[in-house]
């Protein structure tokens, strides 16, 4: 049986994209969803993980690791679409877009 797969893109490389597991990126998306605030000032990469950590299917995501590598993808590939947005701050912090 062939694993459902999505496309995704990376902000950092323009012209990237390369196709991930379904199932996870949805539901990352769906956490980071619940997550990320509207408006500024956001979230730190460090504060989104410990956001999404109880939101995350344990069959899907086995340790901080992995949904570290998760997140990290799945923000790149929504910052590329427009549906995230980074704030000039330091640390970078990123909040929803209007059309997420």
């Amino acid at each position: 049986m062939q694993m459902e797969q999505v496309m995704v893109q990376n902000v950092n490389v323009p012209g990237y994209e390369r196709f991930v597991d379904a199932h996870r990126y949805r539901s990352m998306r769906r956490a980071l969803r619940e997550v990320l605030p509207e408006e500024a000032p956001g979230l730190t990469q460090a504060e989104m993980l410990a956001a999404v950590a109880g939101r995350l299917p344990e069959a899907l995501f086995s340790g901080a690791e992995q949904a570290g590598w998760w997140l990290k993808t799945v923000m790149a590939d929504l910052e590329a679409k427009g549906l995230l947005e980074r704030e000039p701050t330091r640390p970078v912090r990123w909040h929803r877009a209007a059309a997420f």
